[in-house]
């Protein structure tokens, strides 16, 4: 049952490109290809961290200005211009000794087929590709970067009893 796996997760590992983004690339005369990330998957992040879930960005991309952004955040595990997932993820969860079946993977696209077929939660925006539609455990209403971030944190939160309650400590 899928509120059994929401149960357990402690970890949230999310691609940047399609899934914190829209995957819209503004590319600036310097070089920097922009991106625009939502506020409100910012405050989850944020209200993740604070309660002491883990955090990790695995992404193809390599933009100084996505990573500045993450980091203001408070992620610090931030692994960018990652060639292979899985390596990545496999080296991340013996680190951290994270056992799979306590992870929400949020990805898009086929480059994050593999890793979300090795955690215990694989979810995605409601725009992602259809190959990885058919392995998610959880579909978002919401598109990559408007909202579906958001979404899976707030839910799990919720689960867990650690999501703010309006009135009470929502700014803190």
């Amino acid at each position: 049952m899928i509120s059994e796996k929401w149960e357990h997760i402690n970890t949230f590992i999310l691609d940047v490109d399609g899934v914190l983004t829209d995957g819209s690339v503004l590319c600036l005369a310097s070089g920097e290809q922009a991106r625009t990330f939502l506020v409100k998957d910012g405050y989850a992040i944020e209200k993740a961290l604070a309660q002491g879930y883990h955090i990790c960005i695995i992404t193809g991309g390599f933009q100084e200005g996505v990573r500045k952004r993450l980091e203001f955040l408070g992620i610090r595990d931030i692994f960018m211009n990652v060639k292979n997932k899985v390596e990545v993820f496999e080296k991340f969860i013996n680190d951290k000794n994270i056992n799979p079946e306590q992870i929400l993977y949020m990805g898009d696209d086929l480059p994050d087929y593999d890793v979300m077929s090795r955690c215990g939660l694989a979810t995605c925006p409601a725009d992602a590709a259809e190959d990885i539609k058919e392995i998610s455990d959880y579909i978002s209403h919401k598109e990559g970067g408007k909202g579906a971030v958001r979404d899976v944190i707030e839910k799990t939160m919720k689960l867990h009893h650690k999501w703010p309650i309006i009135g009470n400590n929502a700014n803190g």
